[in-house]
Order: structure tokens, then C-alpha cells, then sequence
């Protein structure tokens, strides 16, 4: 049975968390493939405009080999940055796990939120067993099975942790305008940080628009 996961990975030898470590924007959203190209090292990396975060700036970071300005969208800037990567980090990722990556990665200084599915719980926990064998902490914020296999409340996609937080945001009115409570109140209630609980507002709301409106293929094909 297909399990969805949401995980955090810890660890200096990760790519890219130089960038909210060093230049401390907020986060940092990147496309990667390392659960299928383990030896990967381009990436495409998108920052909030408001963060100021330059080609230069990324290019003093001491992992960072190359960098091009992609372009930007009406909030975001997008780079392709290229790294040099570490060999504990190639061979963590190296095993065939078979897992997929759903959604971009998003770093903060906490580590790298993932969102993978996985073919099976032993698929998932030998991942889990490499990172740790290569000093990448893994952190599992959340677990399910396919939601073809599971209650009616799950059908939409989201995970546990998704709804609960997504829940509790609409109860105490973080979606009124003026909003009634901050994002670090909603944290501190979950117990966790408040990039923690970005990630999974942002990734539950994608989750629920994707659902109401269709595959993301589907979107694509309408606003072209």
C-alpha cells in the first residue's frame, strides 16, 4: 500500500541551506530530483522578491558553482543555481527507494520540508535508515496511506497533520480578513515552528484547490 509522507531533513551537508542560513530570507522553494538523481546538482530555486536575494549574493556561498537568473514571476524570483555536492548526500540518496517526490522542496533554517510518496512503508523507513546512516536527520511530521484505501475524511489528499492545522487556522480565524489570530499563535498552539506551519498551510490549501479543481496536468492545460 502507497504511503504519503512529510518529513524534515536536517543536516550542513544538505544543499542550498546556506542560503536561509547565511542571506536569511524566510524560506526557499526548489525543484530537485536527488530521490531519483541522487548525484544532482542543479537546481532550480525560487525566493520571495521581497528578500532581495541577488545572483551575487547566492554566488558568495561556498557550495554555490554557478548561478543564472531564470526570471521572475509577480512574486517570486527564480534562479538555476548549481552546487557542488557532498558525497554523504549522493550516497544517502543513491538506493532506489522507490519514492516520488510530490511537491517542491521548501528550505527554512529548520532543513528541507519534503512531501514523498513512497510504495511501501519498508520503502520509507530504509530511506529514512540511509539518511541517518549519513548524518541526515529525518524529522516525520506525518504519515498516510493512499486515500483510495482509506475513510471518506482522507479522499481530499490531505494528510492528518494537513487538516488539523488547516482546521484549527479556520477556527480561530487566520483566513478573516483582518485575521483574528498570527501565524506564530497557531504555531506555538500545534507545537511546532512557524515555518513548520507554513509549510503545511500552504502545501494543505495546494492540496485542496488541486483536488476541487483537478490534476495539476488538468490546470496546466486550462491556463494555457
Amino acid at each position: 500500500m502507497t504511503i504519503t509522507t512529510e518529513f524534515v531533513l536536517q543536516s550542513p551537508s544538505l544543499p542550498l541551506v546556506s542560503i536561509p542560513n547565511t542571506l536569511q530570507p524566510d524560506e526557499v522553494e526548489c525543484l530537485h530530483a536527488l530521490c531519483l538523481q541522487p548525484d544532482v546538482q542543479v537546481f532550480t530555486v525560487q525566493l520571495d522578491r521581497d528578500d532581495g536575494v541577488s545572483k551575487e549574493d547566492l554566488l558568495t556561498l561556498d557550495e554555490v558553482v554557478e548561478v543564472d537568473s531564470i526570471g521572475e514571476t509577480s512574486d517570486k524570483t527564480v534562479y538555476k543555481v548549481i552546487v557542488e555536492l557532498e558525497d554523504a548526500v549522493s550516497e544517502a540518496f543513491a538506493p532506489d527507494f522507490e519514492g516520488v517526490q510530490l511537491e517542491p522542496t521548501v528550505i527554512t533554517t529548520e532543513g528541507w520540508y519534503e512531501t514523498k510518496v513512497f510504495k511501501h512503508y519498508e520503502g520509507f523507513n530504509e530511506f529514512r535508515k540511509s539518511c541517518e546512516k549519513h548524518d541526515i536527520s529525518l524529522d516525520l511530521t506525518s504519515i498516510s496511506p493512499d486515500p483510495s484505501t482509506s475513510d471518506d475524511s482522507s479522499q481530499n489528499g490531505l494528510t492528518e497533520r494537513q487538516r488539523e492545522a488547516l482546521t484549527l487556522a479556520i477556527s480561530r480565524g487566520y483566513y478573516e480578513s483582518p485575521r483574528q489570530v498570527t501565524a506564530e499563535e497557531l504555531a506555538n498552539e500545534l507545537g511546532i515552528s512557524q515555518p513548520s506551519l507554513s509549510s503545511l498551510l500552504r502545501r494543505g490549501e495546494r492540496r485542496l484547490i488541486t483536488s476541487s479543481l483537478g490534476s495539476e496536468a488538468q490546470l496546466q492545460t486550462i491556463t494555457r
